[in-house]
């Protein structure tokens, strides 16, 4: 959607509906450099203070990353992603294994009710390049800096595991708000890692079994096994609380 002139009656509030309309579509997409003030005032038809206020309102929410000498940029793509954002920066580790806890529990339940064969196979690409990239990760070959690229590159691919599961239980919202938390939850694992050598693959491999034989009590309890695992990991780090 382009930029088009605003009714001089709407002010600062449309402006701000414009501007999230235009990041929402993926017009503005995050990382996108947003048109300085002036061709901004120029496009929209307001005044410059009307620019400027409904800017400095969307910085404040989070949606927008104002960069001296450099311009604007998109952060986020709704409210709900920049309040995660910030709140994620106080998350502890344990904190967002006891949230994970909570849903994926339900979410390996569900989707052993509702997974179709595309999920299956989803699933199980997952669990192979999760194997794959753990054993690429634990050569002893590699140099400290390589050592932590493939510790990151399996974290992702853990992620990319567990947000298979996800989507195989076909809820858009729960689907959409387990990719919000992808950060922190990626942050609890690299933490997990950190105190513990466990991959916890057997309990990986009885979560898909589960999933792939339509038992929602096992694969529930797979879920509920192996985050134990990771939260009694963590719980028994100097720096985690009790």
């Amino acid at each position: 959607m382009p930029l088009t002139e605003i009714p001089r009656s709407t002010l600062v509030e449309t402006v701000i509906a414009r501007l999230e309309e235009l990041i929402t579509s993926g017009e503005w997409p995050i990382g996108f450099r947003v048109p300085p003030e002036p061709e901004l005032v120029r496009a929209l038809g307001v005044s410059r203070n009307t620019v400027r206020e409904a800017v400095r309102a969307l910085v404040h929410v989070g949606m927008l990353d104002p960069r001296p000498g450099d311009g604007t940029y998109v952060r986020a793509d709704t409210g709900l992603d920049a309040a995660l954002e910030r709140a994620a920066r106080r998350w502890g580790a344990l904190d967002a294994l006891e949230v994970r806890n909570m849903l994926e529990r339900d979410a390996a339940r569900l989707a052993a009710r509702r997974r179709d064969e595309a999920d299956l196979d989803a699933i199980e690409a997952a669990l192979r390049n999760r194997a794959d990239v753990q054993l690429a990760s634990q050569s002893a070959d590699l140099a400290e800096p390589d050592r932590g690229d493939r510790t990151r590159a399996f974290v992702d691919a853990d992620a990319a595991f567990h947000q298979a599961v996800v989507a195989a239980t076909h809820n858009q919202v729960l689907i959409e708000l387990y990719a919000r938390l992808a950060d922190p939850l990626r942050a609890s694992v690299a933490e997990v890692l950190r105190v513990s050598d466990d991959g916890l693959d057997d309990v990986h491999h009885a979560l898909a079994r589960a999933i792939r034989d339509a038992d929602p009590a096992a694969a529930e309890l797979a879920a509920t096994d192996l985050l134990a695992a990771s939260l009694a990991a963590l719980s028994g780090d100097d720096g985690a609380r009790p």
